[in-house]
């Protein structure tokens, strides 16, 4: 079985959870566009001033979406 990568892009400030928000939207335009499945998807509020966005992906497809997408870091998936 695949191993699966969880990318994710960090934003911060009073607006921190609506930019997450739309950069998943950007995200899985993305993804639908270059025909790329994603496996999950999410944003949430860390704090008050920090939000993050994420997208799971396989890692057979890490390669090309790192290079294109940039994320701020990534974690291997069980």
């Amino acid at each position: 079985m695949e191993n699966k990568i969880r990318l994710v892009w960090d934003f911060r400030g009073v607006d921190a959870l609506k930019t997450a928000e739309h950069q998943l939207t950007h995200l899985v335009e993305f993804m639908t566009k270059e025909d790329i499945s994603y496996l999950d998807k999410s944003s949430e509020q860390i704090s008050e001033l920090h939000s993050i966005c994420s997208i799971i992906i396989k890692d057979s497809d890490l390669d090309f979406v790192k290079k294109r997408l940039k994320p701020h870091r990534g974690f291997l998936v069980n």
